[in-house]
């Protein structure tokens, strides 16, 4: 299973990719990983932008899932291809990352029109998209 999590609430600023979290991007990061916990979810890898606002929700969601995140060029920005990426990482791929871009990762993998909100999660299963969460809903989860 492929994992999108958006990144939590940044800054305004630039450069855009020196932008941080606010504490509210902060605690919507801490509680996806937590929620994702609850939900008895294994991540086997994590795979970030390399951005600080994604690095840094990718660190904090990571900690409840006890998994090192890995910082991965091609989600910077623009088009990708998810299950490329997370090929051979394992059962259960978490990526960590910008908007469109994830939105339109979810519609090549699946054909679903989404939007996710920052801090929100997708998650997609052979073709079939699953999970689809905000950040509100998440925070329900984990607390």
């Amino acid at each position: 299973m492929i994992w999108l999590l958006r990144h939590g609430e940044a800054a305004h600023g630039s450069p855009d990719a020196e932008r941080p979290l606010t504490k509210k991007g902060e605690r919507q990061s801490e509680l996806a990983g937590k929620a994702l916990k609850k939900l008895g979810v294994k991540i086997d890898a994590c795979l970030t932008s390399p951005k600080v606002r994604a690095a840094e929700t990718a660190r904090l969601a990571c900690k409840s899932l006890k998994v090192e995140p890995q910082h991965e060029p091609k989600l910077a920005g623009g088009p990708f291809d998810a299950e490329a990426l997370s090929a051979g990482l394992g059962d259960n791929v978490l990526l960590v990352g910008h908007d469109p871009d994830f939105s339109m990762a979810v519609h090549a993998m699946t054909g679903a029109q989404v939007r996710l909100k920052k801090g929100g999660i997708a998650a997609v299963d052979t073709g079939e998209l699953t999970v689809l969460m905000r950040p509100d809903e998440l925070a329900a989860i984990a607390s």
